[in-house]
């Protein structure tokens, strides 16, 4: 019978080992899939933030040449108000410095309205 326990207990110990072989092929088969995991959802990130960054460039190059021609036709009509200031400016100056002269000195005295006539 000993022989028999002796056997048992082996075949025991061998079912062990082997069923701790196992599971640890499956814990490093799963620790291997989950680093497979990581590394493709990285390269799937990279793909997409290159796809967006070329999606922006060219709509920032699509819409780079609007810019400029607003900012043209800004600058444009800038200029023209300008002009027009400054005509405006120079055809009325000798009035305005004639109107102010005259305020000055043109005095007409009066009694202030607040003043009673006595």
């Amino acid at each position: 019978m000993s022989a028999q326990q002796s056997q048992g207990i082996q075949t025991l110990l061998e079912a062990e080992k082997a069923a701790a072989r196992i599971v640890q092929e499956a814990r490093q088969y799963r620790v291997q899939k989950l680093k497979d995991a990581r590394t493709e959802a990285t390269k799937e990130i990279e793909e997409y933030k290159k796809a967006k960054e070329a999606e922006f460039k060219k709509f920032e190059a699509s819409h780079a040449g609007t810019t400029s021609e607003a900012q043209a036709n800004i600058d444009k009509d800038t200029e023209v108000k300008l002009q027009s200031i400054t005509d405006s400016y120079n055809s009325h100056k000798d009035e305005v410095v004639k109107k102010l002269l005259d305020r000055v000195t043109l005095v007409k005295p009066e009694l202030h309205r607040n003043l009673k006539k006595v």
